[in-house]
């Protein structure tokens, strides 16, 4: 077996300033009664999220080495303004720090009129082999008759 890349080696071309985007114009099943967070048909905050995650993975996922891949661990992000059905919304997100193997961002999500929302989200950086291995001992535990 061979000894996993040293932590420096996996992020050696994750820096400050990356940046990430992604996009998308709002339709029914981005808003609030199509996912079950709210009744008002303007778009939902767990999409706002994804859109922002996958902001995120469009800044980093690509420079890091095969096998591995980042995880989200922590979001701290507000929802500060509606957007209805038919508007474009952009989500950006900055690497702004690394610490060990998280890497944290700042966020904006963005609408054709002003800011929505914003904050800071944190990914984790895995192996994708050692983290399955831990997901399916999990599992074999929670199999387990009592």
């Amino acid at each position: 077996m061979t000894s996993p890349p040293r932590v420096s080696t996996v992020l050696s071309r994750v820096t400050p300033g990356l940046t990430g985007t992604r996009e998308i114009v709002v339709g029914p099943e981005h808003t609030a009664p199509f996912v079950g967070s709210g009744r008002i048909a303007v778009l939902a905050t767990p999409v706002m999220i994804n859109l922002i995650e996958a902001a995120s993975l469009a800044a980093v996922e690509h420079l890091l080495p095969a096998g591995h891949q980042s995880l989200g661990i922590k979001l701290d992000v507000s929802h500060v303004a509606a957007t209805p059905v038919g508007l474009h919304v952009t989500a950006t997100a900055e690497v702004i720090a690394l610490e060990g193997r998280t890497i944290t961002f700042r966020v904006e999500a963005r609408d054709d009129i002003e800011v929505i929302g914003g904050g800071t989200h944190q990914r984790v950086v895995v192996s994708v082999e050692r983290f399955d291995e831990r997901v399916q001992r999990k599992l074999g535990a929670a199999q387990k008759p009592d």
